[in-house]
């Protein structure tokens, strides 16, 4: 299950894979594209895929493939199907290819996404949730007095950080950014706790310090997934009450449905007349939403 949300509108996608293969086809708008461009190959650089299997895509001249079909051809012609070795040329390989058609069509500019961390969300301008990396400490347990102190202690700080950086958002500035990715170092980057696993965690979680504080250099972003987590739990509702769909028709007509009636409810409107005025029942003249949500976000 994958939520895109936006400000003003929420996107229910329900799929049979949570890979980032499936993320990123979801982010690509539906479209069957694969795309070898600068942004594909950066993305397997990155993605630990050997220069000379990168070379191999740079040197062919088919660039544009629009189908899966034609892109599993593609792989076979530059003979990564034959490789077998970690990482997965293929699975990156198309991973990047994906990456490179939402650029290539000029989709989610400027997008940062916002996630708890889980693997098939690290892409592009990515950013961590702070409940989450919370909710890492506050799952500890502790054995005595000592290492509860030093939990307690983790958390104020934690929290202490956290409400510095919802101030932050309200009047950024360069110099407070600084402060804050000094004082950030200051409580992630202790010598020691006295509690061994908490040290292990704390310096996890400063490993994580570009996506926990990507808010400084985007103050416009939420520094938790609670809108997120809110949005879904409708679904999660539904499931636990009726299960799952018979169809794939039927998935798609729930999760469509509940994505109107989220984007009616954050645009301040009444779903029942959105869905009056597109069946023609006499009342409110309520225009396309994509025009709504334009203007919103304006």
């Amino acid at each position: 299950m994958n939520l895109l949300k936006f400000s003003s509108s929420a996107v229910f996608r329900n799929g049979h894979s949570k890979s980032r293969r499936a993320f990123l086809s979801r982010l690509s708008g539906g479209v069957s594209l694969y795309v070898i461009n600068d942004a594909a190959l950066d993305y397997m650089k990155e993605r630990g895929l050997p220069s000379a299997t990168i070379g191999k895509f740079k040197e062919h001249e088919a660039r544009i493939f629009s189908s899966a079909e034609d892109w599993e051809r593609h792989l076979q012609a530059v003979g990564l199907n034959e490789l077998k070795v970690a990482p997965d040329p293929v699975l990156i390989a198309s991973e990047g290819a994906l990456w490179g058609a939402i650029h290539h069509q000029g989709l989610l500019p400027n997008t940062v996404i916002v996630s708890d961390d889980a693997g098939q969300f690290r892409v592009g301008a990515h950013a961590l949730c702070w409940i989450h990396a919370e909710r890492l400490v506050h799952k500890l347990i502790a054995a005595n007095d000592r290492q509860r102190n030093a939990i307690e202690i983790a958390k104020r700080m934690i929290w202490w950080f956290y409400r510095a950086l919802k101030e932050y958002k309200l009047a950024p500035s360069a110099e407070q950014a600084q402060l804050l990715r000094a004082r950030f170092d200051r409580i992630f980057k202790r010598a020691s706790t006295g509690y061994a696993t908490l040290d292990r965690l704390l310096r996890r979680l400063f490993r994580n310090k570009d996506g926990l504080l990507r808010v400084l250099e985007r103050p416009e972003i939420p520094i938790n997934t609670n809108a997120s987590e809110n949005d879904i739990r409708a679904f999660v509702t539904k499931r636990k009450i009726s299960g799952g769909t018979v169809s794939d028709k039927g998935r798609d007509a729930r999760d469509i449905m509940l994505g109107l009636a989220k984007t009616c409810m954050k645009l301040k409107l009444s779903f029942y007349d959105f869905i009056g005025a597109r069946l023609g029942i006499p009342g409110p003249n309520i225009p396309p939403l994509a025009s709504l949500i334009r203007q919103a976000s304006a």
